[in-house]
């Protein structure tokens, strides 16, 4: 699985687990990236601009199924980059290529 995939699933995860537990999502599985000490939560904007690469992000595992292992999530890392125009402490964009990167905002 592609870490931009990767991210997508965690994102998934978080609003099916989120509808189906009545709005309380664990924290573990809420699509956090961390990045130089920060975290960042996916967001739904898709209006932005990819600049250069700023290193690498970290995607924490998840596991808020203990009685289903299949749906466990291992730790992954990925590409960290600018967003043009916005200040790397607010926003980066996370994926394998920036093709295909999303959009993170600080929590």
């Amino acid at each position: 699985m592609t870490t931009a995939r990767l991210v997508m699933a965690v994102a998934m995860l978080t609003v099916v687990l989120g509808c189906s537990s009545g709005g309380e999502a664990a924290a573990s599985c809420a699509g956090v990236v961390t990045h130089e000490n920060r975290d960042y939560l996916p967001t739904q904007d898709e209006d932005f601009t990819v600049g250069e690469r700023l290193g690498t992000a970290r995607i924490p595992g998840c596991d808020d199924t203990p009685n289903d292992p299949d749906l466990a999530i291992p730790e992954v890392t990925t590409n960290a980059y600018v967003v043009e125009g916005r200040d790397p402490a607010e926003a980066i964009a996370v994926g394998d290529s920036p093709a295909s990167a999303r959009l993170v905002e600080i929590r």
